[in-house]
């Protein structure tokens, strides 16, 4: 049961949006003392003419008399103010819900009309936070170092991976990858990133977090993310989000589109599992209506995906890991019911852009091994990455990756079976 959450707003209190939305609240509260005012001046204009449709579709009932066109005149005008006062409150008000999002457009909001057919196109892009450094000003100033367009790759890692991690850092600096930082989670990997010249950080003390990273398994470090990836959204970075069983065999800020919130790879096989298909339900109890249609997607890795530093983004990350501090859950399974759970009684779904990567770039272990390394056109193909995410046996099977293509060993993936036994 998903529990309805208020949004909280502690992003909002010291954003350059916090004197806009002020503007309008004041603007909000003149109209209506304006309203006020005119109802208490004028009473018997405004209680007579509560009923705009009533004198729009019916003439002015009764003689003409010289006192009944001047209740007319009286009507007509008070009419036309209040119809313009609320028309000035419905911007306001449309002007206050852009304004608590985040739009850096406030003051240019207003009514289009639609185009002609076909030519339509909605926002693909939600805006991104303004940097705030006094978050955390030591991490700033290391991802104002490292950091190449205001973009990072970003791991966790603790001295239970150590071996995993090396050949993660030691194919990202073959491909010549300059922005990418480990979140060292215990003394160990600090001074093993250190001695390796492999950029980390080191965090401050917080118990809450400093236990699970330090003696947690891989499950545990992974739900730790969301928490410690805020930071880096609200200092203004786009982050790629990386676990450490994954080869890199192309530069993969060369292929982001960069036009959603989170842009991910996917856990699908091809392309009807990775990017939707319409599946059917088939109930015979039902008789005539035994057949329903129905939608599906596999779904997303939270072990890699792309992230901007966006309202939306950062929301998910509270959302997620406020979920992860109360149930004993799977992170991935979580991160996809946020993203992907529509609104309904009960509870807000998140309004945040998404893109699936292309999954013979952003490729999947399942992909390699059951499908890819058996079929002749698709074997000829370089990934970006391969995450090695299906296969327990990580290890070995991330030497053979690099094993078939980078040394070019054509055997070195044959031994492994598709799954594991």
């Amino acid at each position: 049961m998903i529990e309805h959450r208020e949004r909280e707003g502690p992003l909002m209190k010291n954003n350059p949006y916090s004197l806009s939305i002020s503007k309008i609240v004041t603007a909000v509260i003149i109209v209506v003392l304006t309203g006020c005012i005119i109802v208490f001046f004028f009473p018997n204009d405004f209680f007579a003419s509560q009923s705009i449709t009533s004198i729009r579709l019916f003439p002015f009932a009764g003689p003409k008399t010289q006192e009944n066109s001047t209740k007319y005149e009286s009507s007509k005008r008070s009419n036309i103010l209040i119809a313009e006062l609320k028309k000035q409150l419905r911007e306001l008000r449309e002007r206050l819900r852009l304004a608590e999002q985040g739009k850096d457009h406030i003051a240019s909001v207003k009514e289009e009309k639609a185009g002609p057919f076909g030519t339509v196109k909605a926002l693909r892009t939600n805006p991104n936070v303004a940097p705030d450094e006094s978050v955390n000003p030591r991490l700033a100033n290391l991802l104002e170092k490292i950091a190449v367009n205001r973009e990072i790759i970003v791991a966790l890692a603790n001295s239970n991976v150590k071996e995993t991690l090396e050949v993660w850092f030691t194919n990202i600096k073959r491909v010549g990858i300059p922005n990418y930082l480990v979140v060292a989670l215990d003394d160990e990997i600090s001074k093993f990133c250190e001695s390796n010249k492999v950029p980390f950080y080191k965090r401050d003390p917080d118990d809450a977090i400093d236990t699970v990273g330090k003696i947690g398994g891989r499950a545990a470090v992974s739900g730790l993310k969301f928490r410690i990836l805020r930071e880096f959204l609200q200092l203004g970075y786009s982050v790629l989000l990386s676990d450490i069983d994954i080869v890199y065999l192309q530069n993969p800020f060369d292929h982001l589109y960069r036009d959603s919130d989170v842009e991910s790879m996917s856990d699908g096989h091809d392309n009807m599992t990775a990017y939707g298909f319409n599946d059917v339900f088939d109930e015979p109890l039902m008789g005539w209506s035994r057949i329903v249609h129905t939608t599906r997607i596999w779904v997303y890795n939270s072990g890699f995906f792309y992230i901007r530093p966006t309202i939306p983004s950062i929301e998910l990350l509270d959302r997620v890991a406020a979920r992860l501090s109360k149930e004993n859950a799977w992170d991935q399974g979580v991160f996809n019911e946020e993203l992907f759970y529509p609104s309904h009684p009960g509870y807000d779904g998140l309004h945040a852009a998404k893109r699936t990567m292309d999954i013979y770039l952003f490729m999947n272990s399942k992909v390699l091994f059951k499908t890819v390394r058996n079929d002749a056109k698709l074997s000829k193909l370089k990934p970006v990455i391969i995450h090695l995410n299906y296969h327990p046996d990580k290890l070995p099977r991330m030497k053979a990756v690099v094993e078939y293509y980078v040394n070019g060993n054509q055997d070195a993936l044959k031994p492994f079976s598709d799954g594991t036994p």
